[in-house]
């Protein structure tokens, strides 16, 4: 190489990570990943592809945003609990409550006398005030794992009694009769789809009877000639009664009138109550058991308990959705319609688009077949695969050929940066899509 030769003067790898912008991006992403950019920018210089002079700069352009490759988004559907990209958002409280977890924290530890204590009493005993019905509180690390603590520590080896009306699949493949099979129970089917008496149960406990299973088909609804059996009437049967609300409502909603929650499920009967945690209550991934003292420890103490046993930050995260403001979900569960369409028609006027009538949905397994009434923009259909492409990324619903925006889960202070996105969107006229 001559002395005149261009690429002597790349820059060394150790004297740009000495500078204050590649240190700041050490301490943020790791040395490996900065020394990678580094050196993949200083082959581009020793290709031609790039100046020397450029380096640093193509260096600090290639270092992601983010400390994850999790992408933000925004949730444009009118779908409030959405599965697929997160279920429920996180307050502010409880954002703030994963921070002060990060560290050290009493989880487990008595300030006070420097002896263990009982994990997460904090989150336990909101809880239960929460719900106070329940004698005792238990949280694992989500739903199914709720249901399968319970009908393991209840039933292994035995029988779990269970509607045939109730042999829900739960998504992704997942089906009670296997969730069940896993925990060494056997099912006893009774009744029929669309009927099931309290005497199908009666007749089929017997020595061998671990407990009833009453599943909430939260994500589908039967129609038409149907019955089931009321909690009370189980209840009275003499055997252990599990309760899987599956949405997590603890306490009764007007809006959800045929929607299970936990207070009045406890108090109709319901031995114990398990659900989730990141549904209809709007914290953290989680899965919550309530109901009878004793029940409840003697499923703290099973050895499953510790394989599905939740961490401080999920702790942290439910303890101040329970003790916070109103979570997000709820907000815009209960959105003020007028508010959303005044938003709404704001966006559209200044895009020169029209306001559609539209339903949106609760989502996450809850409320099948309530519609929530609400608006959106209506754009070209190509527009949804340019919104999540962008940045931020949108999601938004494509119904008969119509791209449709809805703000009910879109928070007031970004729509701003959704008329930006959109706007965006709306410039790449379809290519690539």
């Amino acid at each position: 190489m001559s002395q005149t030769d261009p690429r002597r003067r790349i820059p060394r790898t150790d004297s740009l990570l000495a500078e204050p912008a590649f240190a700041a991006a050490v301490a943020r992403h790791g040395e490996a990943l900065v020394k990678g950019a580094i050196t993949a920018a200083q082959q581009r210089a020793r290709a031609g592809e790039i100046a020397p002079e450029e380096v640093g700069s193509v260096a600090q352009a290639a270092l992601p945003s983010r400390a994850t490759t999790l992408r933000p988004l925004l949730n444009a559907t009118g779908v409030v609990v959405h599965t697929n990209i997160g279920r429920a958002p996180l307050s502010q409280a409880a954002i703030e409550a994963i921070e002060a977890a990060a560290g050290y924290v009493d989880v487990e530890f008595d300030v006070e006398t420097g002896a263990r204590a009982k994990r997460g009493r904090g989150t336990l005993e909101a809880l239960r005030e929460a719900v106070p019905g329940a004698g005792g509180a238990l949280v694992v690390n989500n739903g199914a794992a709720a249901l399968v603590l319970a009908t393991t520590a209840l039933a292994a080896g035995r029988e779990v009694v269970v509607s045939r009306g109730e042999m829900v699949e739960i998504g992704d493949g997942f089906r009670l009769p296997d969730l069940i099979a896993s925990t060494g129970a056997r099912l006893r089917e009774v009744g029929t789809t669309n009927r099931t008496t309290v005497r199908d149960y009666a007749d089929a406990i017997g020595p061998d009877t671990g407990c009833i299973l009453k599943v909430h088909p939260s994500n589908f609804r039967v129609e038409g000639f149907t019955s089931e059996a009321a909690l009370e009437e189980l209840a009275a049967l003499g055997v252990p009664v599990v309760m899987d609300i599956g949405s997590g409502l603890l306490r009764p909603d007007p809006m959800l009138p045929e929607e299970p929650d936990a207070t009045t499920s406890l108090r109709r009967g319901a031995t114990v109550v398990t659900a989730s945690g990141d549904k209809l209550l709007g914290g953290p991934q989680a899965g919550l058991v309530l109901g009878d003292a004793e029940v409840v420890e003697q499923l703290r103490r099973h050895p499953l308990a510790r394989a599905l046993r939740v961490d401080k930050l999920t702790l942290a995260a439910l303890e101040a959705t329970l003790r916070g403001p109103r979570p997000p979900v709820t907000s815009y569960l209960h959105a003020d319609a007028g508010v959303v369409r005044q938003r709404t028609e704001a966006l559209a006027r200044a895009m020169g688009r029209e306001v559609v009538d539209v339903a949106g949905a609760v989502g996450g397994g809850g409320a099948p077949g309530l519609e929530l009434p609400g608006c959106a923009v209506e754009l070209p259909d190509w527009c949804a695969v340019a919104l999540r492409r962008g940045e931020p990324g949108v999601v938004a619903r494509v119904e008969r050929g119509r791209c449709l925006v809805d703000l009910r889960c879109v928070p007031t202070e970004s729509d701003d940066e959704l008329l930006g996105a959109i706007r965006a969107a709306l410039a790449t006229g379809g290519v690539g899509s």
